[in-house]
């Protein structure tokens, strides 16, 4: 046994029980010994007493040593002292043989298991050596009763070891499977932090911030027609008005993750068509909208998506492209359905739109086309953009259709 293994053990309250009883048998085999000398009077009964009184001094001021436990020099020069109390003693008393037993724990506690083997042995040879000079026979009996008790002494600390050495692999596995869940748990609450923030950014994006966006260029309209054409200045503010209420709408919905209210009025194809109709009264964008194949029934987050998409895509038309006409298509393919908006705009490169977040992104651009992707991939679907200076852009996004919809019903196309 190591001296690190021994402080260790220490701590436990196995041993501190363990040290107790082995401190209870050395002060009850040493009262033995001195009590059986004086009732038999036996003539060196003076010396076997002060002996054991010495004895048990030596051994009560081990557990008070502080550098016992920290040096295995100093338990060595303070077993070699008991050891050598012991063979007096045991040179004067036979009943000296019964502290054998605890001092094989004692040596096996203190001294490493290479010097402790050999003291533990020693011991047992001069436990015999000395029962027999008492007795003055050497029978199996006298060999194999020290030589039993080193055995189940040697046998009972090994065991307490590897036993010891097996709790305290499986506290160490038990502290890392809680670290880890830990772990877990913080970056499982990283992740949905950050899944909850894109969501919000991606539902703010495509409602609130293009409807702010559309209703300035409504007051713009407004303020340049004004004041040569008051009737036009007033039917630009009461556009900006319903956007400003349907906004408003909008936003009351998504912070409470309820369907945007298009969709709760009605199917996605007539979600589709207002949303058309919509951009074409507020913008000098004219839009046409077609649907191809047979509509069916939809998970309320694909149809979310799909509209999400469109007006992302319509709203960048309206700001950026500067486009004249934008034909939005969406076509019901059997397992998948697809939706594809193309305007006749300026176009651009996809490749060199700045990604969100990034200094050559600070106005705020580049945010629409990464949210558009984020939805398609989340539902596993894809998104393609095809544009190039001046020949329009076409944005194409593929969702696969779930075999069954629990939350969505059939309805017709309008």
């Amino acid at each position: 046994m190591t001296e690190e293994t021994g402080t260790a053990h220490s701590l436990t309250p196995v041993l501190r029980v363990l040290r107790c009883c082995l401190h209870l048998m050395v002060a009850a085999l040493l009262a033995l010994a001195a009590v059986r000398a004086l009732a038999g009077h036996a003539p060196d009964a003076p010396a076997v007493t002060a002996t054991a009184v010495a004895l048990c001094a030596v051994y009560a001021l081990g557990p008070r040593l502080p550098r016992l436990r920290g040096s295995t020099g100093a338990a060595a020069l303070w077993l070699a002292a008991v050891a050598l109390l012991w063979l007096v003693l045991l040179a004067l008393t036979q009943d000296g043989v019964w502290l054998a037993f605890p001092l094989f724990f004692v040596q096996l506690h203190l001294l490493p298991l290479r010097a402790a083997l050999p003291a533990v042995a020693a011991t047992t040879v001069a436990a015999v050596a000395g029962f027999a000079r008492h007795t003055h026979t050497l029978s199996v009996g006298t060999v194999l009763g020290p030589a039993l008790g080193a055995a189940v002494a040697v046998a009972v600390v090994l065991g307490y070891e590897a036993l010891y050495r097996e709790s305290e692999q499986r506290r160490r596995l038990i502290e890392e499977l809680t670290a880890a869940r830990s772990e877990l748990a913080a970056a499982e609450h990283a992740a949905g932090v950050l899944a909850e923030r894109e969501r919000l950014a991606r539902e703010i994006h495509d409602t609130l911030a293009q409807g702010l966006s559309s209703i300035q260029l409504l007051l713009r309209a407004a303020e340049r027609a004004l004041p040569q054409w008051p009737d036009t200045a007033l039917g630009h503010v009461r556009q900006a008005r319903t956007a400003a209420v349907g906004n408003l709408a909008e936003a009351r919905r998504f912070v409470r993750a309820l369907s945007p209210p298009d969709l709760a009025a009605g199917s996605l194809p007539a979600a589709l068509e207002r949303l058309c109709a919509t951009t074409a009264r507020t913008s000098p964008l004219a839009v046409h909208c077609q649907v191809s194949g047979v509509p069916t029934a939809l998970p309320t987050t694909h149809e979310v998506a799909l509209l999400r998409i469109a007006q992302s895509a319509l709203a960048n038309t309206v700001r950026h492209a500067g486009a004249g006409r934008a034909e939005l298509t969406l076509s019901y393919m059997g397992t998948e359905v697809a939706l594809d908006v193309v305007d006749d705009g300026a176009g651009f490169v996809p490749d060199e739109v700045p990604a969100p977040g990034s200094a050559a992104a600070a106005d705020g651009t580049g945010f629409g086309l990464a949210a558009m992707r984020a939805r398609a991939r989340a539902l596993q679907g894809t998104l393609v953009v095809e544009s190039a200076p001046g020949e329009g852009t076409a944005v194409a996004v593929t969702l696969p259709t779930p075999a069954a919809a629990p939350d969505a019903t059939p309805e017709a196309a309008p």
